[in-house]
């Protein structure tokens, strides 16, 4: 018998599926899922449920464990068939929306960068096709870190000896929208932009960034279970990009892009904005407990994931740059600004940074000018005209502070002729919050 087009654990119902039938199920989100590329699901017919002849091995039963859904051999289900296909309503995704290998179909195939060689030649890494790319890989592996790493033995006291109700709120709520925000970037680089970027520079960098992802929402979690004894208020922050409206906001956004069939540069600015604007504000503020000398196992960890995040925003700029089909500085101001927005309101009113003693208005303003600043290496005008605040300039990118120690020796080695701190470890001036906010 030939193998079946998906594996499917119990908490699926099916219905039936081999070659022409197709299958639906109550939670695809809750179940292994295999497809198989052969298979094709548009034009299959659906079948009731029905049991598996003696004659076939259990090795083809759909499902782990009891109560599993078998699949009938052909001969014994013409007359089965539903004269009706069931509705979708009821279920998170249609099977053809979400099963097909063909889910997300990449429509910007005039972009070099995401053109399918149809003699394969790229899948040999070297000779390199784009050595700028390369280098931004090879600085991420040199940044290399782990959650094991971050000392959080201080921590504890700090939170219940000298931060107040409003400034653990502040941090919570922080930490909740991190602990999620990761998981969509990394979604959005499984589902997407790993599918449809084809140059292997972009894919190995890509691939690293899918591993630091999965770091920093460890750390993020782990920094929860620290600080949170209440097992309520943990599940409440873990779930907050479904249950925090503030939260809910920002996950939201960027969710929408995942889904969306928006061209490839559209998608790749409103990436670049998540993690380079999404991002600013909290980075910000928790580098103002740093300065406070609170926390050092958080604040230490927020050196390290906004150094990655820096390199991240930083990439996308530059895979931009490379980009035939570019957007209009109108469009590219519409993702900027509704960023900035979202940002704003939720760091400056939803969870104001007053609460941990810094200015929301200048808060505000910081939040424009990485926003201008990110236009800027898109190759666009700004919008607000922050890029005059000189006294700003050191707060750019805290991701781009150098955390030397947490450098891999010998890796920048292979890049002769290129400047190994660029982007993963560029020095920046001391950082006065005292005058500056």
């Amino acid at each position: 018998m030939p193998r079946l087009p998906w594996t499917f654990t119990k908490p699926q119902e099916s219905l039936l599926l081999r070659n022409g039938w197709r299958t639906r199920w109550k939670d695809l989100r809750g179940g292994a899922f295999t497809p198989n590329p052969d298979f094709d699901i548009e034009g299959a017919d659906l079948l009731p449920e029905t049991s598996l002849p003696s004659s076939l091995s259990t090795a083809n039963e759909i499902g782990r464990g009891g109560g599993t859904t078998k699949v009938a051999s052909s001969e014994s289900t013409t007359a089965q068939r539903s004269p009706e296909k069931p509705s979708f309503e009821n279920t998170p995704l249609q099977v053809a929306d979400c099963a097909s290998p063909a889910r997300f179909q990449n429509t910007d195939e005039t972009e070099p960068i995401c053109r399918t060689d149809p003699q394969n030649s790229r899948f040999s890494l070297f000779p390199l096709s784009h050595p700028d790319l390369w280098s931004m890989y090879k600085q991420h592996v040199a940044s290399f870190w782990t959650a094991d790493e971050i000392d959080l033995s201080a921590d504890l006291s700090d939170w219940n000896n000298k931060l107040n109700d409003d400034e653990r709120h502040f941090i919570s709520m922080v930490l909740a929208f991190f602990a999620g925000a990761d998981g969509i970037v990394v979604e959005n680089l499984a589902e997407r932009f790993c599918r449809e970027v084809t140059v292997p520079e972009a894919r190995c960098f890509y691939g690293f960034q899918m591993a630091m992802e999965s770091i920093h929402q460890e750390t993020y979690c782990l920094l929860i279970d620290s600080y949170i004894n209440d097992p309520k208020v943990r599940e409440r922050l873990f779930s907050a990009h479904a249950t925090v409206p503030s939260v809910e906001r920002k996950a939201s956004w960027a969710q929408r892009y995942i889904g969306s069939k928006a061209t490839f540069a559209e998608r790749l600015v409103a990436f670049a904005a998540v993690e380079g604007i999404f991002f600013s504000g909290s980075f910000c503020a928790i580098f103002w407990l740093k300065k406070r000398g609170l926390m050092p196992g958080l604040t230490f960890s927020n050196e390290l994931i906004s150094r990655d995040e820096g390199l991240h925003c930083s990439f996308a700029c530059q895979l931009y740059s490379k980009l035939i089909q570019k957007l209009s500085q109108e469009e590219i101001h519409k993702i900027i600004k509704e960023a900035v927005d979202v940002e704003k309101s939720f760091i400056c009113d939803a969870l104001p940074v007053s609460l941990i003693g810094m200015n929301s208005r200048l808060m505000g303003q910081y939040i424009e000018f990485v926003a201008d600043r990110m236009l800027r290496d898109l190759g666009y005008q700004a919008i607000y005209g922050r890029m005059d605040m000189i006294s700003l300039e050191g707060k750019t990118n805290f991701f781009e502070k150098r955390v030397g120690e947490y450098q891999k020796s010998g890796v920048m080695a292979s890049l002769e002729g290129k400047n190994s701190d660029s982007g993963a470890g560029v020095a920046v001036k001391e950082l006065d919050f005292g005058a500056d906010f």
